[in-house]
């Protein structure tokens, strides 16, 4: 997940852009109105750098849809923090993949008001018993 764009863009759209994603996140990644999904895409014009996921919109759809069928369900609860700059929005958040409490770091690029690319980290939260420190994920 190391290629793409690496320079932030569009300097004067940063806030525009972070309203973007924290919608998008809401709307569709916590499952508020789902059937908003098309409008935060150009059509099916959408780069994934998830290896396990095709490009376009259509791709995350197969993805999540095969992910359902296996009975594993990617469940976004909360966003900790949105950091942007330009058309560079990191969405930090909190949930479960498959039951286990996961922490989801995802970065969008955004190109005229719409998701144009998407990088991602997931890992599973350690139980609280067994950290080292108190710091925590968030």
């Amino acid at each position: 997940q190391i290629d793409g764009q690496t320079e932030a863009r569009d300097l004067d759209r940063t806030e525009a852009n972070r309203e973007l994603v924290h919608n998008f996140l809401i709307d569709v990644m916590q499952g508020k109105h789902p059937e908003k999904t098309p409008e935060y895409f150009e059509g099916d014009a959408y780069l994934q750098h998830n290896t396990g996921i095709a490009d376009g919109l259509s791709g995350l759809g197969a993805a999540l849809e095969a992910l359902g069928k296996q009975g594993i369900q990617m469940i976004y609860d909360r966003t900790h923090m949105i950091l942007a700059q330009g058309d560079m929005v990191l969405g930090v958040s909190e949930g479960t993949f498959g039951g286990a409490p996961t922490s989801y770091y995802d970065l969008w690029r955004v190109e005229n008001g719409k998701i144009a690319e998407h990088w991602d980290v997931m890992e599973t939260i350690a139980d609280r018993s067994t950290w080292q420190n108190d710091n925590g994920k968030f």
